[in-house]
């Protein structure tokens, strides 16, 4: 089956075309960093616009990329939520257009589940192997931070979540305390590259692995403070790094310890870091050594299956579209997820379970 996405529900308009075994014939992403970068964040009514601007020639130019063009396709994917409600409903607007102009099934996909089976998209001629079911899922990103078990694409349990900042969104507040521009999760890491990570104590948050939950408001916080003892002219190039490489290592410490403590708690011996953070190198290095020794096995996206894209978008409707489902016209968006223990509107929204593990 081969499947048109489309994904609009933060600041990127994209569209990929992907078959539904994972591999990705065409796949296009129309940034807007250079509109949201002079506010420091994403603005949502310039967002909203943009999708507008980019929706039709994004999706022309993945069609064009399409052997047999628009009569190979079986079937539209759309992300449905959670994310900024302008911008999803100029997506969903142009998937269910698309779709009654050629007559195809339409369904609406959870952008969180689309991160979560992203790890199964085949690129080129990249041969990464990708985990049977089920899996533990760390799922990091600006907008979230929990753990999941994925049993399948249709059974999705979730373990933890953060309960104020996500740490995507704490990287690029700490990025923004230290002058570094936005997005500043990039930045970050590519400065802690080059720090020392012991030269500034910062707490963990949240390092129990009683729980599986997360906290990353206070370490912010305490950056911030650590900032502020600072006399003037000591926040030298050498400075930021220090703050960055101590921040960082903190951060990465706590989501690798609670990934692998939810590993065996659930017996399950492997484990997905998915989303914008998962892009991290310092992420990514700490979580195979540790997850080597744990003996459990790491598998993590290249980049562009990490950062919003619609070919995850794709391959997770495709399994919809598979069962046969159609969410058809009557498809709404969402703007916050059933997965994070919110039920959305949308039938569609409502088949993926959701649970908190208890508190040991």
């Amino acid at each position: 089956m081969i499947v048109l996405g489309i994904e609009s529900s933060c600041d990127e308009t994209a569209a990929a075309v992907v078959v539904s075994d994972g591999r990705v014939l065409a796949d296009v992403v129309a940034s807007q960093i250079e509109l949201h970068a002079p506010y420091g964040g994403v603005v949502p009514e310039l967002a909203a616009r943009a999708h507008m601007e980019n929706i039709v020639p994004v999706v022309t130019r993945a069609l064009a990329e399409l052997p047999g063009g628009m009569a190979a396709l079986d079937g539209v994917a759309v992300t449905q939520g959670p994310g900024l409600v302008g911008a999803l409903l100029v997506g969903v607007q142009a998937g269910k257009a698309f779709a009654l102009a050629r007559g195809l099934p339409l369904v609406g996909v959870n952008h969180l589940v689309g991160h979560l089976l992203a790890v199964h998209l085949k690129r080129g001629d990249a041969s990464d192997a990708s985990p049977e079911y089920p899996f533990i899922a760390l799922l990091v990103s600006g907008g979230h931070s929990a753990l999941y078990e994925v049993r399948s694409p249709f059974e999705i349990e979730q373990l933890g979540q953060t309960r104020d900042d996500a740490a995507g969104e704490a990287f690029d507040k700490v990025a923004k305390l230290l002058g570094l521009g936005y997005p500043g999760g990039p930045r970050v890491d590519r400065l802690a590259a080059q720090g020392n990570p012991k030269r500034f104590p910062l707490p963990k948050p949240m390092a129990s692995k009683k729980n599986l939950e997360f906290s990353f408001s206070g370490l912010k916080t305490a950056v911030a403070h650590r900032v502020a003892e600072l006399e003037p002219g000591q926040l030298d190039d050498s400075c930021i790094a220090d703050i960055c490489a101590s921040f960082q290592r903190n951060v990465v410490e706590v989501l690798v310890q609670k990934s692998l403590a939810a590993c065996a708690l659930r017996g399950v011996p492997r484990l997905v870091i998915t989303g914008g953070v998962a892009a991290n190198r310092g992420l990514r290095a700490r979580a195979q050594e540790a997850g080597a020794a744990a003996g459990v096995a790491v598998f993590v996206p290249p980049f562009a299956s990490c950062t919003d894209n619609a070919a995850m978008i794709a391959y997770a409707g495709a399994q919809r579209l598979l069962r046969g489902e159609d969410d058809g016209p009557a498809l709404e968006v969402f703007s916050r997820s059933p997965l994070l223990g919110v039920t959305g509107d949308s039938p569609a929204s409502k088949r993926y379970k959701s649970s908190r593990l208890p508190r040991a």
